[in-house]
């Protein structure tokens, strides 16, 4: 990334590591928790703390807290009051991470176990949950009007239910192998589960800087739709080289149908059992399966990921032009026009 880029980036890095320190302190804990008894010493506080950490500081793109930040720059032409909040962004994420690889019975995240692998299913679970509260924590000790932090908590209660719901949509159709849904569903389902962790971004940041609800309820729908749209990517990248941290396939071994393979059904809607037999037999086998070779080899029969890759560029491309078209004169605007590109 650009040098722009890195100097935002070295500064969420300090605020993240603040808010999930490596040696815990009375301020920290006074922030993080409230009347808790004093016989409670600090490593009873690490079953929590450390599995959280070890994620966080495994690295990730951290494109969604920058988003924050040029957003807050967008709506103000000043980000300071907003990387404060990006770990608010980065936890919640960070915890859905965690519930995801559990639920989807992953072994591995980020090129290393996953943390429910390392510290036990017990210990991730709690943790993770408890990773959502502390992003509230950092809401409620934001040096700022009650206003807007009542429009900080409204916006993370609006996306984070929204997230659960896309998860326990996703869930539901990969658990049953017989129901496909439509290209309909699937955006739906996405647009809950990754588009609002990209609107969670936007909004928060914008509110940080100053932006009003109605304006920022517009600006985080085209957040929502970049969201999307690197969804599909994945999407695409998981049957034609595999994303970083994960195998080629993944997806099928797990059970879902992802947009390539609606894209193939409606092509094709004769290779159904076809394809339900694949993931069927992909999720016995595991990775190392022959069945997803062949289910990758039909999918790419119609070009199903090739065209997929171009939708979801698509969708980001006219969502970009839609944000720099609304601020044409704002820097901030191209910044994360660049910030997107970097990332198809």
């Amino acid at each position: 990334m650009s040098e722009e880029f890195a100097q935002r980036l070295q500064r969420i890095e300090e605020a993240l590591y603040a808010a999930l320190p490596e040696y815990i302190d009375q301020d920290w804990v006074n922030l993080s928790f409230s009347d808790i008894p004093e016989a409670v010493l600090p490593r009873h506080i690490l079953p929590l703390l450390k599995p959280c950490k070890d994620l966080v500081l495994r690295g990730g793109k951290r494109w969604r807290p920058l988003v924050a930040v040029l957003s807050a720059e967008l709506a103000c032409g000043d980000a300071y009051r907003a990387y404060a909040l990006t770990p608010v962004i980065e936890f919640i994420h960070t915890a859905s991470l965690i519930h995801d690889d559990i639920e989807d019975s992953a072994e591995t995240r980020r090129g290393l176990p996953a943390i429910h692998i390392q510290y036990g299913t017990d210990t991730a679970i709690n943790a993770a949950s408890w990773l959502y509260f502390h992003a509230m924590s950092i809401i409620n000790a934001y040096p700022s009007s009650s206003e807007l932090k009542l429009s900080l908590y409204r916006t993370v209660n609006k996306n984070l239910t929204n997230l659960h719901l896309g998860q326990a949509m996703d869930i539901d159709w990969h658990r049953n192998s017989n129901f496909i849904p439509s290209r309909a569903e699937y955006m739906a389902m996405i647009a809950l589960k990754t588009g609002s962790l990209a609107r969670l971004a936007a909004e928060i940041g914008f509110l940080a800087g100053g932006a009003g609800e109605e304006a920022t309820e517009q600006y985080g729908k085209t957040m929502e739709s970049i969201g999307i749209g690197f969804q599909i990517l994945d999407d695409a990248k998981n049957i034609t080289g595999g994303n970083k941290g994960k195998n080629i396939g993944d997806d099928i071994v797990e059970g879902k149908k992802s947009f390539p393979v609606i894209f193939h059904l409606e092509e094709h809607p004769e290779d159904l059992q076809k394809i339900q037999s694949y993931f069927e037999t992909a999720k016995k086998e595991g990775i190392e399966s022959q069945a997803i070779r062949e289910c990758i080899e039909l999918l790419n029969s119609s070009k199903a990921a090739e065209r997929a890759k171009n939708y979801g560029i698509q969708m980001i491309e006219a969502s970009v032009l839609q944000l720099c078209g609304h601020f044409p004169a704002k820097p901030a605007a191209k910044l994360i026009a660049d910030l997107f590109h970097s990332m198809e």
